[in-house]
């Protein structure tokens, strides 16, 4: 094995550790969130931190189906962060 192919595995299992973490702090503040912003944000970053570890697994494996699954993810994320937050501030999500 060469220097890069070692830095690599290094950085991808450094990579998958710290984003693993975020996740799990995100999850801690999605339960004990004192407010519904705040558990909103969470869930948003629990999005965001799937599609970094999906984009993360699609690399170490070297295919590209993950990156597909991680951009329908992200667009899934996004329409369901923005109707939760419209159904907090006005009750309902279609006007």
């Amino acid at each position: 094995m060469t220097l890069a192919s070692n830095l690599m595995i290094w950085a991808l299992n450094g990579s998958f550790i710290m984003v693993a973490l975020a996740q799990i702090l995100a999850m801690i503040r999605l339960w004990i969130g004192p407010s519904v912003g705040d558990r909103i944000l969470a869930l948003d970053t629990m999005f965001i931190n799937a599609i970094g570890l999906i984009v993360l697994l699609g690399i170490s494996q070297g295919t590209q189906i993950y990156f597909e699954a991680a951009l329908i993810i992200a667009m899934l994320g996004f329409v369901s962060t923005v109707a939760y937050a419209r159904f907090v501030l006005r009750g309902d999500i279609i006007e």
